[in-house]
């Protein structure tokens, strides 16, 4: 196994870690961290249902987070680690903010824009992040499943 590929099982066991916390505070099991070098910058889960904000994603918190960390909106020097593949908003903030490299567990093929239902840091835009799919992807699909397997048993009570 590659150094690289070492170093994104280590920062994406940080994004479950993450996604556990959703679960447990009833929120969709997706966590992210963005790392700068070998400096983890900030770490996040979604909060769409505590905060009440259709964009309350793990990744979009994040990386307004890490800007605010770094005093500035390019992360270009940067890597956003994600358990679920980015939808839309989420891969658009991470063009938007410059980020050098996402990585993600599990694709996502009903809403994921980083190369399964759309691929957008592919279009000719101000910044194309480098993706990398697939890390750890098995973990993270189990627990996806599990959340929504105990959430379909409470709505047949």
């Amino acid at each position: 196994m590659s150094m690289n590929r070492l170093t994104d099982e280590k920062w994406m066991r940080l994004a479950l870690e993450e996604a556990e916390r959703a679960a447990a505070e009833g929120e969709i099991p997706v966590g992210a961290v963005v790392v700068k070098g070998d400096e983890v910058l900030v770490t996040a889960h979604n909060l769409c249902e505590a905060l009440q904000d259709a964009t309350a994603h793990a990744e979009r918190l994040a990386i307004s987070s890490a800007c605010q960390t770094l005093g500035r909106w390019r992360l270009s020097d940067c890597t956003l680690y994600v358990t679920l593949e980015p939808c839309s908003m989420c891969a658009g903030a991470a063009v938007n903010a410059r980020v050098g490299r996402i990585v993600f567990a599990a694709k996502d093929p009903r809403a994921g824009a980083c190369g399964s239902l759309l691929n957008l840091p592919a279009y000719p835009l101000e910044c194309s992040p480098m993706c990398c799919g697939g890390v750890l992807e098995g973990e993270a699909l189990d627990l996806l499943s599990r959340f929504f397997q105990a959430r379909r048993k409470r709505r047949e009570r």
